[in-house]
């Protein structure tokens, strides 16, 4: 058995801080950011056994998404297809739509999401058209006085950020989803595996001041290497006793400390997220070669264990790397958002399996748009973009967005909000996308306060976007079958408008590997971080501890 934590003295727990580039200012900071996120979590979301997830699906570089949602009614296609040049769409080759809250007015979707077409009709997804990370409502006099911009704006790595924390005007590492759950982690059961799962690594997104996140992949959590308590081999049996002996010795250096004791959570929570999903399999195989759909079917297969882990609230985020279309935009969506739309297919599939379907919402997310304008084979870093949601809970078949824009942004009128190449102002806020979804999940007003610190004093006045809610499903409208390639419509490429050259931005991780949360580095320091989870774990050991486990740990494969 472990032996008994060492009593650290208030004067020797600052020391040891200290010695690791910690000092007492900053540990004070910490720990009040810390009350603060215990007395709003002390707030109480209605009771019940009621389930729900949140799924943030990133494609990460900038989708091109004035192409996954084209406008289709005769004149705003003339008006579309005169601005976009070589890279817009032929228009009999869209899927045509007639969202439920457009008066009619035609809609096409990409030629290669005939699954998202589908989804759509049936009042199962919606869209959400020209968001983006704004400082407050932003009109092109504020845009040209350089009044209201993002930090970086058009830099892929402050976007990326400025989008996974609703913090347009600063930099931070504490993302939106991490805040949400510092408030409403409090539903779930004590469990070593977070209510925050990634299936692409560390990201901002789901990191809070106290909440962390669980990384897994397609195919479940990770192993120890070489460590198995039941393996029959000599020499697995006597490295995993050596790693127990390390693991489970106390240390007097407090980061020694918390590193062997995170260490061990790993091991503990492996086996713990692994024994929860025994016997858990999906019904059908992800289609070949789809590494998102292969994410997404996990996704479905941790939501299902949801009760065996004690949760009541999940949010997952899963990446898909490989959308900075600076050349060949137009052949390199028609097989990407085709991978997206299969799937989201399999992903609702799988929900169906498991009757989750209500309870579950997806949303997307990117850098940001592109340029409307062509720069010869592709488009260029831009600002307002397309998402799609989807749900049981969602109020499908429609697309939502600014109303004073006519919720989709007219293609016959974009001076107004045009900056230059076709960069459009967002209509939606980040912030507002969010607290639609947020407030479905559960949380109250005041939380979101701390959620979305920025809303209330800045976009507080708009109503609510109406994601969630009964569908309006549309008539389906009688679609010609398109192109197998969408053939370009030849008009003379505008003449770009000079604009700031944006930063250099990271290249984006690729398609397959699923990356990480494409941040940049965080801004806290080593010895902050080692704060944190040292105040952690020594809040959390007793509690690991004293849990007794009501089933052996299931085998780990031999070395």
């Amino acid at each position: 058995m472990k032996a008994p934590d060492p009593q650290l003295t208030r004067r020797q727990f600052i020391g040891q801080a200290s010695c690791a580039g910690v000092g007492t200012t900053a540990l004070f900071s910490t720990l009040l950011s810390l009350r603060l996120a215990n007395s709003l979590a002390a707030q109480t979301v209605s009771g019940g056994g009621d389930y729900k997830a949140l799924v943030c699906l990133f494609l990460a570089g900038g989708n091109d998404s004035f192409n996954m949602l084209v406008p289709a009614t005769p004149a705003e296609y003339n008006a579309y297809a005169a601005v976009r040049g070589n890279l817009a769409l032929a228009r009999d080759s869209l899927l045509q739509v007639t969202p439920g809250n457009l008066g009619g007015r035609l809609m096409g979707i990409h030629p290669s999401m005939t699954e998202v077409r589908d989804l759509f009709n049936l009042g199962r997804l919606s869209f959400v058209a020209n968001v983006g990370s704004l400082v407050r409502p932003t009109t092109l006099a504020d845009y040209k006085a350089n009044r209201y911009r993002p930090v970086s704006l058009y830099s892929h790595s402050d976007q990326i950020k400025q989008w996974q924390t609703c913090m347009p005007d600063s930099r931070t590492a504490i993302g939106w989803g991490g805040r949400a759950a510092d408030i409403i982690r409090s539903l779930n059961a004590p469990s070593l595996v977070s209510m925050n799962i990634s299936l692409s690594g560390q990201n901002v997104f789901l990191t809070g001041q106290q909440a962390f996140s669980y990384t897994i992949g397609s195919n479940g959590a990770t192993a120890l290497t070489g460590y198995n308590p039941t393996s029959s081999n000599n020499l697995t049996a006597v490295r995993t006793k050596a790693d127990n002996s390390m693991l489970d010795a106390s240390y007097r250096n407090l980061f020694e400390q918390t590193f062997a004791d995170s260490t061990r959570d790993a091991v503990d929570s492996y086996y713990e997220f692994t024994s929860a999903l025994t016997g858990v399999t999906l019904a059908n195989a992800a289609p070949t070669g789809n590494s998102l759909a292969a994410n997404l079917g996990m996704i479905a297969r941790t939501a299902s264990a949801a009760g065996k882990l004690g949760a009541r609230r999940q949010v997952f985020f899963v990446q898909l790397g490989g959308w900075d279309h600076h050349d060949e935009v137009v052949n390199n969506q028609l097989t990407m958002l085709r991978t997206v739309s299969q799937a989201l297919s399999y992903f609702w599939d799988s929900l169906g399996q498991f009757g989750l379907q209500d309870k579950v919402t997806l949303f997307s997310a990117s850098d940001f748009g592109r340029t409307l304008t062509s720069n010869g084979n592709g488009s260029d870093h831009a600002w307002g973009g397309n998402h799609l949601v989807m749900g049981g809970a969602v109020k499908g078949g429609q697309v939502f967005g600014n109303r004073d824009q006519g919720y989709f942004p007219d293609f016959q009128n974009l001076a107004a909000i045009d900056t230059g190449q076709g960069r459009l102002i967002p209509g939606v806020a980040v912030d507002e996308y969010a607290r639609d979804l947020l407030t479905w999940f559960g949380l109250s007003a005041s939380d979101l306060e701390y959620v979305l610190p920025a809303f209330s004093s800045r976009f507080g006045g708009r109503e609510p976007l109406g994601i969630i809610g009964a569908a309006t499903v549309p008539t389906p409208t009688p679609t010609p079958t398109p192109t197998p390639t969408p053939t370009p419509t030849p008009t003379p490429t505008p003449t770009p408008t000079p604009t700031p050259t944006p930063a250099p931005a990271p290249a984006p991780a690729t398609a397959s590997s699923g990356g990480g949360g494409g941040g940049a580095p965080s801004y806290w320091s080593l010895g902050a971080l080692g704060t944190l989870a040292a105040l952690k774990k020594l809040s959390d050991r007793k509690a690991r501890l004293s849990r007794e486990k009501s089933t052996p740990p299931p085998a780990a494969p031999s070395a």
